[in-house]
């Protein structure tokens, strides 16, 4: 999930277009970018489009933002979004590994009660001091955390911490990305509110690509190209990890643990990420014609 393109529930009418984007997913809201007025009326907006199923049959990851477990809106949220067709529920500000759990149950009474069989998986939003400091245990919370992702906003603004401080951004970077690796699920990159600064958004998204993250929220179309390019392996990734792949394999048949590629050293965790930018180049086409 390199992007993710963020749509308001309470606007319907854009949808089918964020469908037809380039992004890898699409997270319908109707948390902050839904006035309190008119949370129930986007509630019902998303709710009538997924009974619709008008996502059948697409590649993209369907998410749906849902309101926090601290509001009168999560319950409903749940039991009307959580249809056949949604992927992955965001849950913002969880609160505590048992929050999370509690969340997991309100999620699985939901699957019952619209037949839902293939089970939907949780992103958490890691936006508050406390989330941060627990992010590893809230991940490890259930079997249904597949990843956590960044909330600058929500995290800084309270704060009153500058989000252009670049080392302010890298250190919550950081600690998301290994509290993510100690869980062993993904972690994603929040968004970038300043549409018109370009150069900003490339850089923040080559930043969390190299501290390992998987991809960046998209708040505006501009963004998708952007987020896939930041966080494709490039030709040169993809033209090391072949070779250290091959080798691996030959060292193995001879029984070596570590070898030699391009005059660098390769043992089980080089041999390991080359093999994950392979799987990655191969499952976005990007793979040399053999």
């Amino acid at each position: 999930m390199r992007s993710k393109l963020f749509v308001p529930g309470s606007r319907p009418e854009l949808f089918a277009k964020a469908l037809a984007s380039q992004a890898d997913a699409i997270s319908i809201d109707v948390e902050d970018s839904v006035v309190e007025e008119r949370k129930a009326a986007a509630r019902a907006s998303v709710s009538q489009w997924l009974r619709g199923r008008a996502a059948e049959g697409t590649s993209k990851l369907i998410i749906v933002r849902v309101n926090a477990m601290d509001t009168p809106h999560f319950m409903q949220d749940i039991a009307d979004l959580v249809q056949p067709g949604v992927d992955i529920v965001n849950l913002p500000k969880p609160a505590s590994a048992d929050a999370v759990r509690e969340a997991c149950d309100a999620i699985g009474r939901a699957e019952r009660a619209h037949g839902v069989t293939r089970p939907v998986r949780l992103l958490l939003n890691i936006e508050t001091p406390q989330a941060l400091r627990e992010a590893a245990q809230l991940a490890q919370a259930d079997a249904r955390v597949m990843g956590l992702q960044v909330g600058f906003a929500d995290l800084f603004e309270p704060l009153g911490i500058d989000r252009s401080n670049v080392a302010a951004v890298h250190h919550v970077l950081m600690a998301v990305r290994l509290a993510a690796g100690e869980a062993g699920v993904a972690a994603f990159d929040g968004a970038f509110a300043n549409v018109s600064d370009v150069q900003g958004y490339v850089a923040e998204a080559h930043m969390a690509r190299r501290l390992g993250f998987a991809g960046k929220s998209c708040i505006h179309p501009s963004q998708i190209t952007l987020a896939n390019e930041a966080f494709r392996p490039t030709d040169a990734e993809i033209a090391h990890a072949l070779k250290v792949v091959s080798a691996g394999a030959d060292a193995r048949m001879s029984g070596v643990g570590a070898f030699l590629v391009e005059g660098r050293m390769v043992d089980r965790p080089f041999a390991l990420r080359a093999e994950a930018i392979v799987a990655t180049a191969r499952r976005l086409n990007l793979l040399p014609a053999e």
